[in-house]
């Protein structure tokens, strides 16, 4: 399994902007199609985004579409998640995954690789 490691997060004011990177180690990342969760206090986990084997597909939910873009640098063994216009409820601890596949997943059950998460607070 690749190992993943978020970096970014933060404290933001709503209609702020912020960005988080997943760098990849330990197998091919080009190989693994990845994707963006978040879990905010008391809730279930939930889909934000993802993006297959190349970058030329993606994935968003509903409530982050438009207002997000995700990509990846596969010679840097890195993915991104650029977040504009944030919202209050926007606040969560962010994963990336990784998912042994070449299409994009919004299931969890798909990703069999997780980083330790990024806190992600969008204050009023």
């Amino acid at each position: 399994q690749v190992s993943l490691v978020e970096v970014g997060g933060g404290l933001v004011q709503a209609g702020g902007s912020l960005g988080l990177s997943c760098t990849g180690s330990g197998r091919t990342f080009s190989n693994y199609a990845m994707g963006w969760f978040r879990q905010a206090p008391g809730k279930e986990r939930e889909f934000v985004a993802a993006i297959d084997l190349s970058g030329a597909t993606t994935l968003y939910a509903d409530s982050v579409k438009g207002r997000s873009t995700i990509s990846r640098d596969n010679t840097k063994n890195t993915m991104y998640l650029q977040m504009n216009n944030l919202e209050p409820e926007d606040t969560a601890v962010y994963y990336c995954a990784a998912a042994s596949r070449s299409v994009p997943s919004r299931l969890s059950d798909d990703y069999n690789s997780w980083g330790q998460g990024a806190q992600v607070t969008v204050s009023s």
